[in-house]
């Protein structure tokens, strides 16, 4: 199956970081966060959930919008709420860039 963007769950990397408080919008607790997640490695995790998603390395985050973080649009077969949950424990294996 292929992700459609018009209907796809948008994960942001500012929504796992720990250094990003939860107005500017962190949307995990601080022990889940970890410290500067990168669009790659929310692909990843999302990938080893199995879900199909899209990587897209030139967008911004609104919030900060002179960083090009990037961002994953994944298909919606979660609620928005589990998936961020999901995610976020998988970003604790995911192995960091070199």
């Amino acid at each position: 199956m292929t992700v459609d963007p018009e209907k796809a769950l948008v994960l942001w990397p500012s929504y796992f970081d720990l250094r990003v408080s939860r107005e500017a919008g962190r949307r995990v607790p601080r022990r889940d966060a970890v410290e500067g997640p990168s669009a790659s490695m929310l692909f990843e995790a999302v990938k080893a959930l199995g879900l199909d998603c899209i990587l897209e390395l030139d967008k911004s985050y609104p919030r900060f919008w002179h960083r090009h973080e990037g961002r994953v649009l994944v298909e919606p077969k979660l609620t928005k709420k589990d998936l961020v949950t999901k995610v976020a424990a998988k970003l604790k294996t995911v192995p960091r860039p070199e």
